[in-house]
């Protein structure tokens, strides 16, 4: 189908049958060149326009058969001057002529109103694919749909033309005319009294199937199984009065099952240290009061993460840090002094290296403001 789809548009020359060259003196280009009727430049535009561009599979369908086309296109248009015939049904082959179905092209089933006696379609009709039996219309079956379906009589014709088929009264599967009184047979679910069809109560009956914990709900011409209230454990119909034995969670009172409040009734719901009950439909749930969250199974107090603990010297200013500094600096030099006043060369050496560090930031300018802020009591 894919493949006489392209063909048709490509038959579509009617939309380039009017053009020219487009070029400023078109009288010359035709005589010279060629006639734009048979031109490249017309084929390059008929194929270009076959395809959408997000057809994927049509383009490349068209780029396969690329050559074919260009060969009827420039050497075959004249001896066989019908594109979709030449292309799809005996070059390639994918299809068959109009009437035909399957891969050898045989005639669909005819009657007098054409193919399927013009009330259906031939199945594979135009490809080399399908059986050719006749798919009917809605109200038609047979081997030419020349009969009327159940649930459709045949209308009265008022000339020689054979008359359609209508559709009977939505309960008769057979019927001689559209209104209810007029059926003949009825369909399954409905009994015939009176040259009517009533509607069978499944329900009320032992026809009826539905599993645990449903129930049977008649329809026209059929029954539904229904699911029962969630108060229930089996029932005869819908609702909470209708169960046959109340669920876990609910209670018979008067004629229903209503929904137990274990939180009012229970002298202790929820046992857990923290915990409050909330009643839900059906049952009821233990969580932690307000101001608890749960942790490891217990409810405890909802206090909110501390901080690091703060260190030793994280609210002292930065000038007090320095003071701290050389009082520390100060006391490591008094004990190399004492060290090296008993002689001890090494002790002695660093000794001097201390005093000088500690001049030489003392001089320094930090030092002076450090010092400056410290005497005027900061």
């Amino acid at each position: 189908r894919r493949s006489q789809s392209i063909a048709c548009k490509l038959l579509g020359l009617d939309k380039t049958s009017n053009k020219n060259f487009g070029g400023g003196n078109t009288a010359w280009e035709e005589e010279n060149l060629a006639k734009y009727a048979r031109s490249e430049t017309r084929l390059l535009e008929i194929v270009e326009a076959a395809c959408e561009k997000s057809d994927l599979d049509c383009n490349k369908l068209l780029e396969q058969i690329e050559d074919q086309v260009e060969t009827w296109w420039f050497h075959r248009q004249q001896e066989a001057p019908d594109l979709f015939e030449w292309l799809c049904i005996e070059e390639l082959p994918l299809c068959c002529p109009p009437g035909h179905f399957g891969p050898d092209c045989k005639e669909c089933l005819s009657g007098p109103g054409g193919v399927c006696g013009g009330l259906g379609r031939c199945e594979g009709e135009g490809t080399r694919l399908g059986d050719g039996e006749c798919v009917c219309d809605p109200g038609y079956f047979g081997q030419l749909c020349q009969s009327c379906a159940d649930g459709y009589y045949r209308e009265k014709s008022s000339n020689h033309s054979t008359p359609a088929c209508a559709a009977c009264y939505h309960s008769c599967k057979k019927c001689s005319g559209p209104e209810n009184y007029k059926c003949l047979e009825c369909k399954p679910g409905w009994l015939f009294h009176d040259n009517k069809c009533v509607d069978t109560d499944e329900c009320g009956t032992e026809l009826a199937r539905c599993s645990s914990n449903t129930y049977c709900h008649n329809t026209d011409g059929s029954y539904e199984c229904r699911g029962c209230d969630q108060a229930c454990v089996g029932c005869m119909g819908s609702g909470p009065a209708r169960c046959k034995k109340c669920a876990r969670g609910y209670k018979l009172r008067g004629a229903k099952c209503l929904d137990v409040d274990e939180c009012s009734e229970r002298a202790i719901a929820c046992p857990g240290l923290n915990e409050a009950c909330f009643n839900d439909e059906g049952f009821f749930r233990c969580e932690c009061a307000d101001g608890f969250i749960r942790r490891d199974s217990i409810c405890v107090e909802n206090h909110p993460l501390s901080g690091p603990e703060k260190g030793l010297f994280d609210d002292m200013t930065d000038d007090e840090v320095l003071v701290l500094q050389q009082m520390f600096f100060g006391v490591v030099i008094c004990a190399l002094a004492t060290l090296a006043a008993k002689g001890d060369m090494v002790f002695t050496a660093i000794f001097i290296g201390g005093v000088a560090a500690m001049a030489g930031y003392w001089l320094s300018e930090k030092g002076d403001r450090m010092l400056d802020g410290f005497l005027k009591g900061r």
